[in-house]
C-alpha cells in the first residue's frame, strides 16, 4: 500500500481501533504465484506475541487454506470509512480552480505468517471467542452452548482456524490532510450534508484528524 508522509498512522491504539471496529477484512494469500482472497471476519488479539495476533477462520471447503504453508504470509486488509470529495467543496476552486476530485479513506494493512488451527478443541474456543466479541451488543447473546453439541461438533469438522502474527502492520488515513484547511474544512461540510453514513462517517475521520492537526502543508 502507498502511503505518503502526510497519510501515513504509526499510531498502534489508532490502527487497533480501527481493525476492532472493522474486523470484516479481506484475507490475501499467494497460491502458485496467484493472490487468493477471502471475506471473512477477524478478531485481533493485542496481547499475544510482540505486535498481537489475528484469528479467523474460513470453510474447509474452501480451497485457499490448503496451500497455507509453515511459509506462508497472509495480508489481511481493513477498511474503515471511505467517501467520494468533490472539488466544488475546497474553497481552491473559487480561489484558482486548479482542484480535481479525490477519495479519503481509511485502510490498515496486516501481515503475518500463518498457522492452521484444526484442532477441535482449538477451533471451539475460536469460534467461542469471535461468538462472544460480535454477540456482547446484543440484548440476548446467543452463545456456541445454546446449540446442541452433536451439530456443535459437526459444524467443527467444516472449517479450518488461522492464526496470524503480526509482523507488520500499516495504516493510511487518506483525509485530505494534503490541502489547505479551508478546503479540508469546505470538503467536511460537503459531507456532513450528505445523507450517507458512509461520507458523514468520513466526514467524522476528517474533522478528528484535522482537530489533531496531522497535516502537511
Amino acid at each position: 500500500m502507498y502511503v505518503p508522509t502526510h497519510f501515513r498512522q504509526d499510531d498502534p491504539a489508532k490502527l487497533h481501533a480501527l481493525i476492532e471496529a472493522m474486523p470484516f477484512a479481506t484475507l490475501v494469500t499467494v497460491e502458485e504465484g496467484r493472490p487468493v482472497a477471502s471475506h471473512v471476519p477477524i478478531l485481533l488479539d493485542a496481547d499475544r506475541g510482540a505486535k498481537g495476533t489475528l484469528v479467523c477462520h474460513v470453510a474447509r471447503a474452501n480451497p485457499q487454506w490448503r496451500a497455507i504453508t509453515p511459509q506462508t504470509v497472509a495480508l489481511a486488509i481493513f477498511l474503515g470509512p471511505d467517501a467520494y470529495v468533490s472539488p466544488n467543496w475546497y474553497a481552491s476552486k473559487r480561489e484558482h480552480g486548479r482542484v480535481v476530485p479525490t477519495w479519503n479513506y481509511v485502510a490498515v494493512h496486516v501481515w503475518g505468517p500463518v498457522r492452521l488451527v484444526e484442532d477441535p478443541s482449538e477451533l471451539r474456543a475460536l469460534v467461542t471467542r469471535l461468538t462472544r466479541r460480535h454477540e456482547a451488543s446484543l440484548p440476548n447473546p446467543w452463545t456456541v452452548e445454546d446449540a446442541p453439541e452433536s451439530y456443535v461438533r459437526d459444524q467443527l469438522r467444516g472449517i479450518v482456524g488461522l492464526e496470524i502474527a503480526i509482523e507488520r502492520i500499516k495504516g493510511k488515513w487518506k483525509l485530505s490532510q494534503n490541502r489547505p484547511r479551508n478546503d479540508i474544512e469546505g470538503a467536511i461540510d460537503g459531507l456532513e450534508s450528505s445523507g450517507s453514513p458512509a461520507d458523514r462517517a468520513t466526514a467524522a475521520a476528517m474533522r478528528s484528524s484535522l482537530d489533531e492537526g496531522r497535516r502537511d502543508v
